[in-house]
């Protein structure tokens, strides 16, 4: 294990340049634990960031929704391959781009539905419009509009989903998607209830994940990390939204939307208790997948093809160290596996955040590596280079941590 003074160090260099604001980090292997913190959580108030302190964690909420869906597997309320009209009517008959960048009136029938599978495996079809350059890109931003606090209801956000052309066909690649929002939301509408409720009720109060949820209560937000990003300049700056305005600096009490796929908020110990499940960790006596289930969700999902031919923002993704299984990247070739997305013995899972959050799972040395922090980044910031520090950060704290 390293030491407590050697990760502070580590974290410390990118906070000094000004790269980062703060950051928490954990390293827990067999039981033992190392944790660091460092920085500031909040520029305003220049509170400093502590083993508590609640992070939006992005795209790692999408491996905690997953879980919740495979819970509604195990028990027998879906099957991987039914389509989800089953309980989703509005997508039974979809429309498929000649061209994922064409004319959005230039489609072909879908050759099949879309299943639960494709959905668990980002195979729908679906997208996400900031990846594209083409009309698709601004159908869905006026379609369904902001992606964490939005004004539609779940039945309103479905609908509206519905009537956007596919980019590809059914089940034929993967591609990076709302695939894991509307899973969240069909999941709630199988259980007759919210996503938030289904996720206490199923992972958080089994789990006693007490701090994570899409919202902060008034009576946290005292631990809860503010919105940090850049200027035109690259210094570190406090925001009152998140990038595209996708999340606001508070979310309304009556907000009913709740995005599976990037909405959480959560903290080092929280999930912790989340990622420790997923190397089958059952030291706090909690089981909530059956073993197979498990095994399914962290082995690779994807044909030799379609790892060969993933993209994301241009560059091969699962071509070579990684596949991917639901919800998570998995390792399958340790030695030509990218850390920044998880590095470790065969099976290894995880799957980072947008606003630089990061976690891994071993199983073949029973860790798991957790870096949370607030570094939002508008896309054309990223093409200058601007706030890429956090994951160098990263991989710095990776190569301490498993050295």
């Amino acid at each position: 294990m390293a030491s407590e003074k050697t990760l502070e160090n580590a974290i410390s260099a990118y906070v000094d340049a000004g790269e980062l604001a703060g950051a928490a980090a954990l390293i827990w292997r067999n039981g033992e634990l190392e944790i660091a913190t460092v920085g500031r959580r909040d520029l305003a108030t220049g509170a400093a960031v502590e083993r508590n302190t609640i992070f939006r964690i992005a795209s790692m909420t999408k491996p905690v929704t997953t879980l919740a869906a495979l819970m509604l597997l195990d028990e027998g309320r879906f099957t991987l391959d039914d389509p989800i009209s089953s309980c989703a009517p509005e997508f039974e008959r979809m429309r498929v781009l000649r061209d994922p960048e064409g004319p959005l009136e230039e489609t072909v029938e879908a050759a099949r539905p879309i299943t639960f599978r494709d959905l668990l495996t980002h195979r729908s079809g679906l997208t996400y419009g900031d990846f594209h350059r083409g009309p698709i890109a601004r159908a869905c931003a006026d379609t369904l509009g902001t992606q964490m606090d939005n004004a539609l209801t779940p039945d309103e956000w479905i609908a509206r989903l519905a009537t956007l052309p596919l980019i590809d066909q059914p089940g034929t690649g993967f591609h990076y998607s709302l695939s894991t929002d509307l899973l969240g939301f069909l999941i709630a509408r199988l259980e007759g209830t919210s996503l938030s409720a289904v996720l206490q009720r199923r992972v958080f109060a089994p789990l006693a994940m007490r701090d994570t949820g899409f919202a902060v209560p008034r009576e946290t937000r005292g631990r809860r990390a503010g919105l940090c990003g850049f200027d035109g300049d690259g210094r570190l700056t406090a925001l009152t939204a998140t990038p595209g305005r996708h999340a606001l600096e508070e979310r309304p009490d009556d907000m009913t939307f709740e995005s599976g796929g990037q909405g959480l908020w959560s903290t080092l110990d929280d999930y912790l208790a989340f990622a420790r499940v997923l190397i089958g960790d059952a030291s706090s006596g909690v089981s909530l997948l059956r073993a197979d289930t498990l095994a399914l969700m962290t082995s690779n999902q994807l044909t030799p093809e379609q790892r060969a031919k993933t993209r994301m923002f241009g560059r091969p993704i699962f071509a070579a160290g990684h596949g991917y299984g639901m919800g998570v990247a998995v390792v399958m070739e340790p030695e030509k596996a990218d850390p920044l997305r998880c590095r470790g013995g065969m099976g290894t899972v995880g799957w980072p955040g947008a606003y630089g959050g990061w976690w891994q799972a071993d199983p073949t040395d029973r860790s798991v590596l957790i870096f949370l922090s607030h570094n939002m980044l508008e896309l054309h910031q990223m093409a200058r280079g601007i706030g890429l520090g956090v994951w160098s950060a990263i991989a710095s704290f990776h190569q301490i941590a498993t050295a």
